[in-house]
């Protein structure tokens, strides 16, 4: 049986695509419209994400026959808040100029609806290794929909790639202010929402 096949590949397959937790299910958003102006800042925020949701879903998936039904829900908040808190601890040693940036948006992880979504949902009812792979597929999603929106912010913002100033800033380009601002955020979200909602539409069609 290949991995597309299992029930952890298909449940990282989903995550991509069909299910994405950003353009399809609409959760997880407020990291979308805080982090995404520079790019390095969002590449850092989705392994954070991507690390605690694989993690917590391996922990919770081990935990589940152990854990009584009253307080699983506690449960899961402190497995996911001591795997943020890890990411937050690492990403302060190797990058802590970025963490001055984003490092309360890391903090609020815990809260996402992402971790506690696939935890309740997957995790608590299946195996640990699909489990791993829910939870890695739908931070993966995750990053697939957010890097995207911050490489257009940051080259339209500020003329810059990962820092590095774009030769045609140089040259012509004028930088769009908007862009680095909240509304460019909603704007830039609303049309990578808009457009992978019309290729699920068109996939649909095609299929039926």
């Amino acid at each position: 049986m290949g991995l597309r096949d299992s029930v952890g590949g298909k449940a990282f397959v989903v995550n991509l695509w069909q299910d994405n937790p950003v353009f399809r299910q609409v959760i997880g958003i407020c990291s979308t419209l805080a982090v995404t102006n520079l790019v390095q800042n969002t590449v850092l925020m989705c392994a954070a994400l991507a690390f605690a949701t694989a993690l917590s879903g391996y922990t919770i998936s081990l935990l589940r026959n152990y854990t009584p039904r009253q307080v699983r829900m506690m449960v899961q908040v402190l497995v996911i808040a001591a795997y943020v808190i890890i990411a937050g601890f690492a990403m302060k040693a190797w990058f802590p100029e970025v963490h001055k940036l984003i490092g309360p948006y890391v903090g609020l992880i815990i809260t996402n609806c992402i971790l506690m979504g696939r935890c309740e949902a997957f995790a608590a009812k299946n195996a640990p290794w699909p489990s791993f792979l829910d939870g890695l597929g739908a931070g993966i999603g995750y990053s697939l929909v957010l890097i995207p929106i911050a490489v257009v912010r940051e080259a339209m913002g500020f003329g810059t790639f990962f820092g590095c100033v774009l030769p045609a800033r140089e040259v012509w380009w004028h930088q769009w202010t908007i862009m680095i601002m909240p509304p460019g955020a909603f704007f830039m979200l609303a049309l990578v929402v808009w457009f992978c909602s019309q290729m699920v539409r068109r996939q649909g069609g095609k299929r039926a």
